[in-house]
């Protein structure tokens, strides 16, 4: 028997506890010998004197770092035994197995030395109630705690320099593996590489998440996506898939490490979230490492366009997507006062409106400016900017428009293939199985009617949209417009062909911002700063509410006073200062 001087009777009569632990649920399976170490201390308890029924074992924590205890069940309850004054022992095969964290260790020796509980390792037992127990204890933890980062330090300098070659074999999204090799290849099902080049494709014509979304839906395609197993599945479409897929390097080619951080919401906080950082703060990236989708330049105009159609673009100074509102320059008009972005209101009338300093100060508006002169004179000058071109814009619509219509149809065409193969599968599959097993026939069975009904919805959607598909040409109002495009698009842009949304969209073409600036009640001064960098200032006559609110309030009270002099009536009076501009 191996005894300790340390262990009294007192220690006896108490339970003898020992804490099991493995670090992951790999080394339950692989480090086999070291668990059956661990289990062999019950053998070391009765030695220094237990009886077997006053040994318990606490494992429960199996699987579990020891970086922290919060998520430690077992290393609670030993903590709770141990504050209750159950426990005389504290056997574990080393401290690492206890805790490799200061800050978890030192209140367990406290707790232990105010209880007269005795610790045990494979070197010793130890009192951390007196000064050698505790300093030796102390030093096990401290080095305990070094080793677990000296661990993770090594590890990590490994990865760092694996993914510093663009060679970490982090997951990749659908559409792309990983061979024997580890050599990254597209994936061989041409459906799938097609469909994620269609979303692609569709989003740079719509310019929108949520409009692919809409498209995809109309058409009845469905998306490619990866189960936990990695296997794929076809889903109907979402917004937060088409994102995923927008914004993940890897489709650019690029091999990305190190685009999230883990925060916490507060210092006392246990609860964990990952952060997407942007673009400049990413760790690692490798340029074409990966059989590319879409070109990097491609890419970052992607990205661009997401960042602009944020909604808040008030917060954010971003423009947001053209939307339907009366207001042509939203997103798009900033302060010449302060140089904020301007927000629109609709409450009287149609204003931009400089309330940032209001929101962030409680200070007095800084500018609000009627919204039809500005727009009247920013379209002016867009369609004078456009007059001199003589483009042949028919044609590439159309064509535009036969190559988007031609990508949804080989999407369709696909999808219907692949509903087909899955049917005859399915048929095939029943047809093999003995008729006599009837468990095994009755679930194939079902498995080729589910098929069946897919294919028949599909069939039927792709019917429906033949017969709703418009013809593949443009009105004729369009079409005349464009085959000269210059001189036509005022006429056009007049008329009710072109929506509000596609008027925002064209202006957004050549207008980079707007700066307006109020130099008195009824005069604002409006610079337009084009794509590239030039700019056009002009000086515009705004309404105001009340005639001391002009400029030349005095000579017009003049003018009036004199032609009423003159006998004419105030409606005469009104059509004259008209006609002369006093307005």
């Amino acid at each position: 028997m191996t005894t300790s001087e340390l262990v009294t009777s007192y220690h006896l009569k108490l339970k003898a506890l020992i804490y099991i632990r493995q670090s992951s649920p790999h080394q339950i399976l692989s480090n086999q010998e070291s668990l059956k170490l661990q289990y062999a201390l019950r053998q070391r308890a009765v030695d220094l004197g237990w009886a077997d029924t006053q040994i318990e074992i606490i494992d429960s924590d199996l699987g579990m770092t020891a970086a922290t205890a919060e998520h430690r069940a077992g290393f609670k309850e030993l903590i709770a035994q141990v504050t209750l004054g159950q426990v005389g022992i504290i056997l574990s095969y080393d401290v690492t197995r206890l805790s490799r964290n200061c800050s978890d260790w030192y209140p367990l020796l406290d707790l232990c030395g105010y209880r007269n509980c005795l610790i045990a390792d494979r070197d010793g037992v130890y009192d951390p109630g007196s000064a050698n127990g505790r300093l030796l204890l102390g030093l096990k933890g401290q080095i305990s705690e070094l080793e677990l980062h000296t661990i993770r330090s090594r590890l990590r300098a490994g990865i760092l320099n694996k993914a510093q070659r663009g060679e970490l074999a982090l997951r990749l999204p659908v559409g792309l593996v990983r061979d024997e090799q580890g050599v990254v290849h597209k994936h061989p099902n041409q459906e799938i590489q097609d469909r994620i080049t269609l979303v692609f494709d569709t989003f740079l014509k719509v310019k929108a998440a949520s409009q692919v979304v809409c498209t995809f839906r109309a058409q009845g395609l469905c998306l490619p996506r990866q189960n936990r197993f990695g296997d794929i599945t076809w889903r109907d479409p979402s917004i937060a898939a088409i994102l995923s897929m927008l914004k993940n390097p890897a489709y650019a080619g690029a091999f990305v490490y190190g685009r999230s951080r883990t925060v916490r919401d507060g210092p006392a906080s246990s609860q964990a979230k990952q952060k997407q950082l942007p673009q400049p703060e990413w760790r690692i990236r490798v340029n074409d490492k990966y059989p590319a989708y879409v070109s990097w330049e491609v890419y970052e105009q992607i990205q661009a366009q997401l960042k602009e159609n944020y909604a808040e673009y008030d917060r954010n100074k971003s423009r947001g997507i053209p939307r339907p509102g009366a207001a042509l320059l939203h997103g798009l008009v900033y302060c010449g006062e302060c140089g904020h972005k301007l927000v629109v209101q609709y409450k009287t009338g149609t204003r931009y409106i400089c309330n940032y300093l209001r929101q962030q100060y409680r200070v007095l508006v800084c500018q609000y400016i009627p919204a039809d002169p500005i727009d009247h004179y920013v379209v002016e000058a867009f369609l004078a900017a456009l007059s001199p071109l003589e483009l042949d814009a028919y044609s590439a619509a159309l064509e535009t428009q036969k190559k988007a219509s031609d990508s949804l149809e080989h999407g369709h065409q696909q999808q219907l293939k692949r509903l087909r193969y899955q049917v005859a599968l399915a048929e095939r599959q029943y047809n093999q199985v003995d008729p006599d097993n009837r468990l095994v026939a009755a679930e194939l069975e079902r498995r080729w009617e589910g098929a069946l009904h897919d294919l028949q919805q599909a069939e039927d959607k792709y019917d429906k949209r033949q017969v709703l598909q418009p013809e593949r040409s443009l009105p004729p109002a369009l079409k005349t417009a464009f085959l000269d495009i210059g001189k036509k698009l005022p006429g056009l842009w007049q008329g009710d062909v072109l929506s509000r949304v596609q008027k925002k969209a064209l202006l957004r073409c050549l207008i980079d911002k707007v700066v307006i600036h109020r130099l008195a009640r009824d005069q604002v001064r409006t610079r337009i700063i084009w794509k590239g960098g030039e700019t056009t200032t002009a000086d515009l006559p705004v309404p105001v509410g009340a005639l001391s609110d002009l400029s030349n309030a005095q000579e017009l009270d003049g003018r009036v006073v004199t032609l009423s002099q003159q006998g004419l009536d105030d409606e005469t009076i009104a059509e004259q200062l008209t006609q002369e501009e006093c307005h």
